[in-house]
């Protein structure tokens, strides 16, 4: 099965959904971690499990992490969550939820928290 998905860096990407058999193709791809920003449920009964794609993850040789987060409802917190899996987490990163929106804005405002403060 082959998956889409858009460099936001040299060390970031974001994506739609993905499954468990995408993360052979993931890993071939070059990335080293996988993000799942996705809630369990959120699509119905057909979207995938975390554990699914976890246990696909972590025998393709990728480490992932469950960081659900709802759709227009992002708080510090879980930009500061996405931020500390961006630095503990080896790269190239894929994060992914519904249609990749939700992992833009997560990364966009982690980058703001790591910019340096211009003190007036």
């Amino acid at each position: 099965m082959t998956f889409s998905y858009h460099s936001l860096s040299e060390t970031f990407a974001v994506a739609p959904q993905l499954a468990p058999e995408d993360m052979r193709a993931l890993a071939d791809a070059g990335f080293k971690a996988v993000i799942i920003n996705r809630p369990d449920g959120e699509g119905g009964a057909e979207q995938p499990t975390s554990k699914a794609v976890i246990d696909a993850a972590r025998a393709a040789g990728l480490e992932a992490r469950y960081q659900p987060v709802v759709s227009g409802s992002i708080t510090q917190a879980d930009v500061a969550t996405f931020a500390e899996l961006l630095h503990a987490l080896p790269t190239p990163i894929l994060a992914y939820c519904r249609s990749g929106a939700r992992c833009s804005n997560l990364y966009q405002s982690a980058q703001a928290l790591d910019a340096p403060q211009n003190p007036d």
